[in-house]
């Protein structure tokens, strides 16, 4: 499906979507808990595509499973305008495509989010509601990228248990090889974030099936290398850099299918073998009313409040809270800092907006974005609302975009204003998805004095303000 799509687009990524197929077919069809007909069930395993060039794979594994926002017809217009199967996966809520990528490594930082947001919820609503694994594909350039050390390094501290990595260790890239600018030791690297390693043939699938059962039982979060061919299946481009971003070409195609003696033309799915993918809506409607038992004995308020985050409403007396605490300020006269105003507001709204999750980028005590209500969200402790990100703006912000997306938080982090140039590529992605995600940038004054022109923000703001869909 992938390469058919990619070739009648003219334009796409069909290499890394044959690489994984294999590792994709076995998590879906074995592992992943999900209900294809309710896309945003609460308990559902999220599942990430980092590597979002690979789009198709994504789009063919939803079509499969029988999910209705991807139809055969948007299979066939991969790429063109207003299609749901866009050139990178496009977040739509209740759609299967939990996130949007393309900018690589965006998708590691999201699934830590993701993570985090289940085992703050676990915490909050207990194990028979909330009990999901986060699984995430990404390849060697998402590991490249900086914004994976950031997010990695975060989840291994937190001890994201239920974070599962897979890493499409193909070694190609656009240029060639990988060998041409990386020769890191991944193994080091890993054990060095405190992150369990598995390695794999990626197309075996004996193998892939032992490795993820035991990612589900680990302590830790787990990175599964899967070593894979590029272009699988393909006799002349597979293993090669031209695979990775261009269509395979009419004549490859036909090889192709000689030798995987696919027979089927192109968009057509042999009755049996869609058959075998659909049963995976009556698995999934099972896995659901599993956990609506245990949802309908959960206490009512806290069935109330989960209700409530999942539908997006703030409390009820919210506005009478703002009112209150406007009113306050109003009371007094003096001037003050606008940093200062900020920490008065987030003393009062913690205390009473539960989903609330605040952070800063090793800040804290300069964005004043702790209230005196908030307990840091630790390793093995996840009852409470404040994250101590470290320096690490960008992984920060992408962290943020997953506990967002996840639907159960409302995630708030600080930096200085001129930071944000750090977190840009994160901001962009949230406003794209329309996800609400709050960025308190103190130190916002050209006139901030001895620090000098390294934190003087002067084109920032007009930065900022020029994304779409930012306020």
């Amino acid at each position: 499906m992938s390469i058919d799509a990619v070739q009648k687009a003219n334009s796409g990524h069909p290499g890394m979507p044959m690489g994984m197929a294999d590792v994709t077919t076995i998590l879906f069809n074995k592992f992943l808990k999900f209900n294809p007909h309710n896309p945003s069930w609460f308990n559902r395993d999220r599942f990430v595509l980092s590597a979002g060039h690979g789009s198709m794979l994504l789009y063919s594994v939803l079509y499969l499973s029988g999910y209705k926002t991807i139809t055969i017809e948007d299979i066939k217009n991969f790429r063109q305008l207003n299609s749901i199967c866009a050139g990178h996966p496009e977040y739509e809520k209740d759609s299967g495509i939990e996130t949007t990528t393309g900018p690589l490594g965006q998708g590691i930082a999201n699934a830590v989010g993701f993570a985090l947001a289940e085992e703050i919820n676990r915490e909050k609503f207990g194990d028979k509601i909330c009990n999901h694994k986060t699984y995430v594909i990404a390849g060697d350039g998402c590991l490249m990228e900086g914004i994976s050390h950031e997010a990695m390094s975060l989840a291994g501290h937190l001890k994201l248990k239920n974070l599962i990595l897979f890493f499409d260790n193909n070694s190609i890239s656009i240029d060639g090889n990988t060998n041409l600018s990386i020769s890191d030791n991944y193994k080091k690297r890993f054990a060095s974030y405190n992150w369990d390693l598995i390695e794999i043939n990626g197309h075996d699938y004996n193998q892939i099936s032992k490795a993820i059962n035991k990612a589900q039982r680990a302590k830790k979060p787990t990175v599964i290398s899967c070593k894979t061919i590029i272009g699988y299946g393909s006799p002349n481009k597979s293993n090669t850099a031209s695979v990775h971003g261009s269509p395979l070409g009419s004549a490859e195609i036909d090889l192709v299918r000689k030798k995987l003696k696919w027979s089927s033309v192109p968009f057509e799915v042999p009755e049996n073998i869609l058959k075998e993918w659909r049963k995976l809506i009556i698995t999934g409607k099972k896995h659901e009313e599993n956990w609506k038992k245990n949802f309908d004995k959960l206490e009512k308020n806290k069935k109330e409040e989960l209700l409530r985050i999942k539908s997006g409403n703030l409390p009820k007396n919210f506005n009478e809270k703002i009112s209150q605490i406007k009113d306050k300020f109003f009371e007094n006269s003096k001037p003050i800092a606008t940093r200062k105003s900020s920490e008065a507001c987030l003393e009062a709204i913690t205390t009473f907006i539960p989903e609330l999750i605040g952070g800063s980028a090793d800040l804290t005590g300069s964005n004043n974005t702790k209230s005196s209500s908030q307990k840091i969200i630790k390793a093995n402790n996840f009852n409470g609302s404040y994250i101590h990100y470290g320096i690490r703006e960008h992984g920060m912000c992408g962290v943020m975009n997953g506990l967002a997306l996840d639907q159960s938080t409302i995630p708030y982090g600080g930096t200085f204003l001129i930071f944000s140039d750090y977190c840009k590529p994160s901001i962009r992605l949230a406003a794209l998805m329309k996800q609400r995600v709050i960025y308190v940038l103190t130190h916002d004054s050209i006139g901030l004095g001895e620090d000098g022109p390294t934190h003087q923000p002067i084109e920032q703001l007009f930065s900022l303000r020029s994304i779409p869909n930012l306020n």
